[in-house]
This record gives C-alpha cells, sequence and structure tokens, in this order.
C-alpha cells in the first residue's frame, strides 16, 4: 500500500449511505438522490455502487473496498470519490 494511500484519513472513517438517499440504478453506475437536500448526484461507475451500498456492513472504508475486492491501487480515486460524496451528503459518518 503506497504512503498517500495509507495516510487518507476517509479510508479509516466509518461511512454509511444517508438514510434519506436513494440509489437509483443506471448501466453506468446509479443515480443518488438526496430526498432532504433534493441533490441528485452521479455514481459514475458500478464498482462505487457497491462499495456504497456495502458501507453500513463494514468498520471503514478500506474494509468496504477489501470486501468488495476494488484493488488497492484504485483505492486512491474511491477515496476521492467518498470524499465528494461525503460533501454532498450522500453519504455520511455513522
Amino acid at each position: 500500500m503506497s504512503t498517500e494511500l495509507a495516510t487518507h484519513p476517509l479510508l479509516a472513517a466509518a461511512l454509511e449511505l444517508h438514510p434519506q438517499v436513494a440509489l437509483r440504478p443506471e448501466p453506468f453506475g446509479a443515480l443518488a438522490y438526496h430526498y432532504g437536500n433534493r441533490r441528485l448526484v452521479f455514481l459514475k461507475h458500478p464498482d462505487m455502487v457497491t462499495v456504497a451500498r456495502a458501507l453500513a456492513h463494514h468498520p471503514t472504508l478500506a474494509d468496504a473496498l477489501r470486501a468488495c475486492e476494488v484493488a488497492e491501487r484504485r483505492w486512491p480515486s474511491f477515496a476521492k470519490a467518498f470524499e465528494s460524496l461525503l460533501q454532498s451528503e450522500v453519504v455520511r459518518e455513522r
């Protein structure tokens, strides 16, 4: 695991989909709609959807990525994507 990857703080965070978010599957991934803030966000890859659905079942984002068999070389891009989803309130810390 690279130093950048090992130190990304979000990988150690316990996350979950926000309870007011619905995911609608699409060929490219999914649309995430937040009923509270009315934001519509695109999850642009099916792997993102798989990990997002698995978050609540694992202690950390890194554990969810591992469980979903996401290659470690891809973890930095997932961490950035989930950072954006956290800011959009699609996911939240638990």
